[in-house]
């Protein structure tokens, strides 16, 4: 038996994601759907195999040419594609006497190939057609002795039993050959469809048993690879794991597009985040998690153990810290004591993250800039507050250039007094989990090498407490006392530059919360804007000297 995979197609339905890397390499609990396929030929005692290509065709001949496969497994360039009954003709030279077997690339399945082609060998028909049940693609008219009688979702035609779905797996007698145009573009359905017209027959597989799922949609190949990846997360997490039942459940969001879930199977569980299909080759989101995550680990942080990762289909299986997090904490504290001794745990925390998250630090795991600068400061803080918040929120048209210079001011000394060192970026009551009585950080991926006393500020200012005011400036003491005792520190530098981030950090909070509630739809958020707004007013206040008269202008009329 000799095979054609069918690989020729565009991908359309996984744009932009087939931009990047064609349809039949995307990977499944990381092995690509083509080597998956050539495998199960393999099985089935298939000879020798052709690919059909065109879109991206160089990938799919790089990695064919990579592998070491016991049988001969070439590629054929399509200049033009051809479909279906083309590419099958357009292989011509390279069947033989036997029947053969074609298959799209872009399912998954464990319908055995081997059985198929038996069956086919059971009656002098020229096609066999796997067709399985799935409600979103049933088109195919099947009759009560499962002979083809139509290839629409039109009503049934007299005689048909029910309506199925083709699988992209078929077996053809080389005889077929003869009814397909050359060098010309076709559907072997067409093709399929005169012949039955013409009084021939075509016969249906129906497999038990199996299963089966095509990936042409972003929603299909995510919900199959979802399903693929969990078993083996649960293996490297939990030694006693033997391909027991997964539970999955959703948790409930937070600002980013990201989706959280609880996978639970008996007494084991983990946290999956799904940052959705990779679409660059650049480093992206889950590169960032991934390498800080474990970066974060290593030095001793405490942070979530990651235990396996699959960075196309953007999924990270994680420790589950529970779901008792800095906030509800502070919420149910009985007495400022108790909220105070927390703080001040995840302050010890938060600079010995800053000194030993430096150490060894890569900038290239960063994917946003590898350093909290005046730039950044300027365009993802305060133009972010005018844009996101001021006229987007507020609906304020208040122009970004006549505040330019004082923004520039603004964050020259925001980052000029900067104790140096690894940044989280959104160190805020959200992002702190609680267990037992222990402090863990989440939500990593934004970090860079920055200023200490940002972290501290996105601690302290951070409007889903709302902290009182007494207990922020005791913390803020409490750090400075902390960080003298780890060596030499000018604490009035360290106050300063303080203040200016409390400055910047409160602009990007409000510009965020304006994009969240206005743009993304979460208007959980708006809740949240008064006490940040308040904040914002109290933190600019001290470090206003005159410096800032449009920006103090702005800012108090808010």
């Amino acid at each position: 038996m000799k095979a054609i995979i069918l690989a020729a197609g565009l991908g359309t339905r996984l744009r932009p994601y087939t931009e990047i890397i064609p349809k039949p390499l995307f990977p499944i609990a990381g092995r690509p759907l083509l080597d998956r396929m050539i495998s199960q030929l393999l099985k089935a005692d298939c000879s020798a195999i052709i690919v059909n290509t065109h879109h991206l065709s160089s990938q799919i001949d790089a990695f064919i040419s990579q592998q070491r496969y016991p049988l001969p497994v070439t590629t054929r360039y399509e200049p033009e594609i051809l479909g279906t009954g083309g590419a099958i003709k357009n292989a011509a030279d390279f069947w033989d006497e036997r029947s053969f077997i074609a298959v799209n690339s872009d399912i998954v399945t464990d319908i055995r190939l081997k059985e198929v082609y038996r069956y086919h060998s059971t009656h002098n028909h020229p096609a066999t057609l796997v067709l399985c049940d799935d409600e979103e693609f049933n088109t195919v008219g099947v009759d009560s002795e499962n002979f083809i009688i139509s290839f629409d979702r039109g009503d049934p035609l007299p005689g048909e039993r029910k309506k199925l779905t083709f699988t992209g797996i078929q077996v053809l007698d080389p005889a077929i050959l003869d009814y397909i145009p050359e060098n010309t573009p076709c559907s072997i359905i067409d093709i399929y469809t005169k012949l039955m017209a013409a009084g021939e027959k075509i016969k249906a597989y129906l497999p038990r048993n199996y299963c089966w799922d095509d990936i042409g949609t972003p929603e299909r190949y995510m919900r199959v690879a979802v399903e693929a990846v969990k078993p083996v997360a649960f293996e490297k997490a939990f030694a006693r794991y033997k391909g027991q039942k997964i539970d999955q459940v959703k948790l409930a969001g937070d600002g980013s597009d990201r989706v959280w879930y609880r996978l639970r199977s008996g007494n084991d569980s983990l946290i999956m985040a799904a940052h959705g299909l990779k679409t660059q080759n650049r480093t992206s989101e889950i590169d960032s998690f991934l390498a800080l995550g474990t970066h974060l680990f290593r030095a001793g942080i405490p942070v979530p153990k990651i235990y396996h990762a699959d960075t196309f289909a953007g999924l990270v299986f994680m420790e589950d810290l529970g779901d008792l997090n800095l906030q509800t904490q502070t919420r149910r504290a009985e007495n400022s004591e108790e909220i105070i001794s927390a703080y001040r745990a995840v302050i010890d925390i938060l600079l010995k993250m800053s000194r030993q998250g430096a150490i060894g630090f890569d900038p290239g795991w960063t994917y946003q800039t590898d350093l909290y600068s005046k730039d950044f400061v300027i365009e993802n803080e305060c133009r972010y507050f005018i844009e996101a918040f001021v006229n987007g929120f507020l609906k304020r048209p208040v122009a970004f250039e006549p505040l330019a210079a004082e923004f520039d001011g603004l964050a020259h000394r925001a980052v000029g007094f900067g104790e140096i060192g690894f940044m989280h970026r959104d160190f805020q009551s959200r992002n702190i989990m609680v267990r037992g009585n222990k402090h863990y950080l989440i939500d990593f991926q934004g970090g860079r090498i920055g200023p200490l006393q940002y972290d501290l500020a996105s601690l302290l200012i951070d409007p889903y407490v709302a902290l009182p005011q007494a207990i922020q400036a005791h913390l803020l003491d409490y750090c400075g006392g902390r960080l003298s005792e780890l060596g030499p520190v000018e604490k009035k530098s360290f106050y300063r530059g303080y203040q200016y981030c409390a400055v910047t950090r409160n602009l990007q909070i409000l510009g965020a919360f304006g994009f969240l509630s206005r743009v993304k739809g979460k208007t959980v958020f708006e809740e949240y804007i008064p006490a940040a707004v308040k904040s914002l007013k109290q933190n600019f206040k001290a470090v206003e000297t005159g410096e800032f008269p449009k920006l103090s202008a702005l800012i108090e009329n808010l």
